[in-house]
């Protein structure tokens, strides 16, 4: 929770619109309402894990094309060849500097809203 409030102020401070959600299934829930520009997903989730929402996302068209950003843990075995997202960062690593970096490098595909987790 800790971490979703930090990324969630972050996003805001830099003027994007953010609809936090706890975990997967809520995050699909959300993105029935609106369509974002950026995701942003842990892949430690309750009832359906970050990878299991990046395949539900990448399926489906309206969302195929959405820039996503991971939060993970170095902890949690994250294969750093997972390509479907744009750009991964590491709880356990200066959260800030990493999410300004994140945002920089999909800046060109990054507007005004952000959801997931």
């Amino acid at each position: 929770m800790l971490m979703r409030y930090t990324v969630c102020r972050f996003l805001e401070e830099r003027g994007f619109t953010v609809e936090s959600a706890s975990n997967g299934v809520e995050a699909l829930e959300v993105l029935t309402r609106l369509q974002p520009s950026l995701i942003v997903t842990d892949l430690q989730m309750p009832k359906m894990s970050g990878g299991e929402l990046i395949t539900a996302l990448k399926s489906k068209p309206e969302t195929a094309g959405v820039p996503i950003i991971i939060v993970t843990s170095r902890a949690s075995g994250f294969d750093e060849s997972e390509k479907r997202a744009n750009f991964a960062i590491y709880k356990d690593v200066d959260i800030d500097a990493q999410l300004g970096k994140a945002l920089d490098a999909v800046s060109g595909k990054a507007s005004t809203q952000a959801a997931g987790n």
